[in-house]
């Protein structure tokens, strides 16, 4: 920190190493965190505070996603140890200092909430705990970092695994995938555990022996900060590695079909094979949104070229007719030459991941599904998919990106099984689809 900040006000307190690289983070995105007790409330807190007292006027954003938690986690906390610099304005709900700095305090509960900072400027953009917001929400809040002053602009978050931004916060910050409009440069994850937190370690030493007690999944999550597993996760029995091979693990004697939910939002399409034992692979995938029915039903095609593939299965409700052409979803991708016969899927919820689980089941030999690394997008999907709140056994529809999926690969298995799905274990003759008889 320069003189000039320490002329003003010292900050007490002595920053852990992984706190040391947050500070110094220049990234216009950077994320700390990934498990508990990292001390990221602290870092959070002192960074806010460093930046509006080493540049005068600027203006900043400290976000949860309730007022409550804001309010327990960093405002009161804020007060104690900064009183006599901070003017509170609970109506207001900002944090101002003498030298025209101000944190405004905001909450993002719901889609309605992130609205209200459309076309609003900040410099700074502080989010805690990011993995409760949505990618969406995350967007809004991006484009409200800008403005004309010369002073930097940034964003910091805070993150665990888990929460329904598990799934983007671990692409951009842990996995670094990225989009074409989004710059690996700008984006920086500081990985930080309970045991990089020498002053929690010393006052609380219970609070590690709880996390070490733990169930391995949470104990994984929690205490090492494992983005593969996380509380709340549908597929908790889904091993990347047992479940995913590689292209050339695939057998190239397989009875093939699709299975494909068509939205247009995202096209999620999968060519699926069955080997001579009954054993599901997902070979290849197509996802894209914004696709026209025709246009989907020509990259389906593609994707089954040089195939013999035996039918297509698909969300039922292509078979009802739209107004505005008096035509069928079905009637107008079946039409599309290469398309597969296709036929509507068995779209019972609960059932279907019930069946899907009993594929991930691990077999004497081998999982009776196996999912191609050429899959990236189930490959993604699968383990960041999550429980429903209100009905544990189906799964959520949020993050609603991460569902397509798996809603394809539930439509294939269900496309297999009997009338009756309640075996302990998948069929494992190749059926077609409301047909009866085997190809063996």
């Amino acid at each position: 920190m320069s003189e000039a900040c320490e002329s003003v006000l010292r900050i007490h307190g002595t920053p852990n190493e992984r706190q040391k690289l947050f500070f110094a983070s220049r990234a216009r995105y950077t994320a700390y965190g990934g498990a508990r007790g990292g001390g990221k409330s602290w870092a959070l807190r002192r960074k806010l505070m460093g930046l509006c007292l080493c540049y005068p006027g600027i203006r900043c954003l400290l976000v949860r996603r309730s007022y409550a938690e804001l309010k327990a986690n960093h405002v009161r906390p804020l007060l104690d140890e900064y009183g006599t610099l901070l003017s509170y304005s609970e109506g207001d709900k900002i944090l101002t200092l003498p030298n025209g700095s101000s944190i405004a305090l905001g909450y993002c509960a719901s889609t309605r909430d992130v609205l209200r900072y459309q076309g609003q400027e900040y410099d700074i953009i502080a989010i805690d705990e990011a993995t409760q917001l949505s990618e969406y929400q995350f967007s809004i809040f991006k484009a409200c970092l800008r403005g004309t002053r010369d002073v930097p602009r940034r964003m910091y978050l805070t993150c665990n695994p888990g929460g329904i931004g598990h799934a983007w916060v671990k692409r951009l910050f842990v996995e670094r995938k990225f989009r074409e409009d989004e710059n690996p440069d700008d984006y920086l994850f500081i990985s930080a555990q309970v045991y990089d937190n020498p002053i929690l370690l010393r006052a609380d030493p219970d609070y590690v022996r709880q996390l070490e007690s733990l169930p391995q999944k949470l104990r994984d999550a929690w205490l090492y900060g494992r983005w593969d597993v996380f509380e709340g996760q549908f597929f908790s029995e889904f091993d990347p590695d047992v479940h995913i091979c590689s292209p050339f693990e695939v057998p190239t004697e397989l009875h093939y079909f699709v299975a494909f939910d068509y939205g247009f939002d995202m096209l999620a399409a999968l060519l699926l094979g069955v080997d001579n034992a009954g054993n599901l692979f997902a070979v290849d995938e197509f996802c894209q949104s914004n696709l026209t029915l025709s246009e989907a039903a020509r990259h389906v095609a593609r994707l089954c070229k040089g195939r013999n593939v035996r039918y297509a299965v698909a969300s039922p409700d292509l078979w009802n007719r739209r107004q505005d052409t008096g035509k069928s979803g079905f009637e107008v991708m079946q039409s599309v030459l290469g398309m597969p016969p296709m036929c509507a899927a068995d779209n019972r919820r609960v059932p279907g991941w019930r069946l899907l689980r009993e594929y991930l089941q691990p077999a004497p030999d081998a999982p009776v599904l196996r999912i191609s690394s050429a899959c990236t997008e189930l490959c993604r999907s699968m383990p960041a998919l999550l429980c429903d709140t209100m009905r544990p056994e189906d799964a959520s529809d949020e993050p609603h990106a991460v569902t397509h999926a798996p809603e394809a690969l539930r439509y294939a298995v269900m496309s297999r099984a009997k009338e009756s799905i309640s075996s302990p274990r998948p069929d494992n003759t190749f059926r077609f689809a409301k047909k009866e008889r085997s190809l063996f």
